[in-house]
């Protein structure tokens, strides 16, 4: 069974009546919601997850977990379950820091923050996503390079977020 989606306009407004197919090219004019949730432990750390290495960037690091949002879902309900999902951690306090469009992948993005005083040893990662986890410092993940880190754009927000 495919994976289905609503489809947005570029002011994250849902579309009526118009469903899109993971897979499927989206239209022109339209786009699909993906979430993002950073990480950050009560002690100051923040989550990484090493990405499965089948996966595109295979091995790298990455600072968030998430996904994109199935029909019906909103952003928050999906940062919920993805993070559920990606890590085992159950959101108590999700805080909505961004929003990016991207129109090269039709894509709109919300990210989060999930401050947490989640057993740092009790994360659970999802087969075929993630291969290994482990809570870094901010300044080390900051000097991560892009052979390291997956996404340039979650260390961005990191930095001038001042999360």
């Amino acid at each position: 069974m495919s994976e289905l989606w609503d489809a947005y306009d570029s002011k994250f407004n849902k579309i009526e009546n118009v469903t899109l197919v993971r897979g499927e090219a989206v239209p022109e004019n339209m786009y699909h919601l993906v979430s993002e949730i950073i990480v950050k432990h009560t002690d100051g750390t923040y989550l990484l997850m090493q990405r499965d290495h089948a996966k595109h960037f295979g091995g790298m690091w990455e600072l968030t977990a998430g996904g994109s949002a199935l029909k019906g879902e909103t952003a928050e309900e999906c940062a919920i379950r993805e993070l559920r999902e990606e890590t085992g951690i159950e959101a108590a306090d999700l805080r909505e820091i961004s929003r990016i469009v991207h129109d090269v992948h039709r894509t709109l993005y919300v990210e989060y923050l999930c401050v947490t005083d989640w057993d740092k040893d009790a994360v659970t990662l999802q087969e075929g996503e993630t291969v290994a986890y482990k809570w870094a410092e901010k300044q080390d993940i900051l000097e991560m390079d892009e052979t390291t880190l997956a996404s340039s754009r979650s260390a961005a927000l990191l930095k001038n977020a001042k999360l």
